[in-house]
């Protein structure tokens, strides 16, 4: 198997690379200073060239350039030629989304038959993008994630942020009034490649059933060995939890005993 991916240096990209890599898949990353993604001819030669089973789109906007509207370009608009190329060459596409489609006054939890509303930043354009996904694609594969937690404290990941909030403020505030959408690491790039031959159409990945941010930080403190000092709060609402009964991820609980 070949598989082309997208933000390979990221979070989410760095580790699915890893995976695919350790199954024995040729993995050819995407280099946007060599394939620009403003340029269609250039994208599907490269797509062609390498001729892939799967094209997985997990590239964000995280290191602007200074381009015009540049967050709008790497979101929305080269995702739609993306999705159009791979359905012109026969390329299985999976697209990387958020639980951030949906915008923090929603009521949550979200299932599938949800309607995303978030109006504004990066959270609208990539709803904006879902929508534009099936419409050049029809057979894409479009999955929402969560914050992940991962054991390495680099990226965009749970425990790095809970490690720069203790040097940067010497203390963890988390709210018990906060239910993330969030996984493992491991398990959303497993699931990522399984769904890569699911039915096409849009799903969820969350494995957090009913625990409050204030609690799974909590749990994590423990198993770090309590190094931070967490303190509880109420000062953000929000149920962000995502529903789909067709993706099961491993519990939290089952990856993090400490939850109580």
């Amino acid at each position: 198997m070949r598989a082309i991916v997208t933000g390979a240096n990221g979070t989410v990209g760095s580790r699915l690379c890893e995976y695919l890599r350790r199954l024995g898949v040729e993995v050819v990353c995407w280099d946007r200073d060599r394939v620009p993604l403003d340029d269609y001819w250039a994208m599907e030669g490269f797509v062609r060239s390498v001729a892939p089973e799967a094209l997985f789109h997990l590239a964000t906007a995280s290191r602007p350039t200074g381009r015009p509207n540049e967050s709008w370009l790497v979101n929305y608009e080269w995702t739609s030629e993306l999705a159009w190329i791979s359905r012109q060459l026969g390329v299985r596409f999976v697209f990387s989304s958020t639980a951030m489609v949906f915008s923090d006054h929603a009521p949550g939890p979200f299932t599938v038959d949800s309607v995303p509303e978030a109006p504004e930043g990066y959270g609208y354009e990539k709803r904006r993008a879902e929508e534009r996904v099936f419409q050049q694609n029809p057979e894409a594969r479009v999955v929402r994630l969560g914050w992940q937690i991962d054991d390495r404290p680099s990226g965009n990941n749970m425990l790095a942020s809970l490690e720069a909030q203790m040097r940067e403020r010497g203390r963890v505030e988390a709210s018990t009034r906060w239910y993330p959408a969030c996984a493992f690491l491991d398990d959303t790039v497993r699931a990522l490649l399984a769904l890569a031959w699911a039915e096409p159409g849009l799903y969820m990945l969350d494995a957090n059933e009913r625990w409050s941010y204030f609690e799974i930080v909590r749990a994590l403190n423990a198993r770090y060995g309590g190094r931070w000092h967490v303190e509880p709060t109420e000062s953000f609402v929000f149920d962000q939890r995502m529903m789909d009964d067709r993706v099961v991820l491993p519990s939290l609980k089952a990856r993090l005993p400490e939850l109580r």
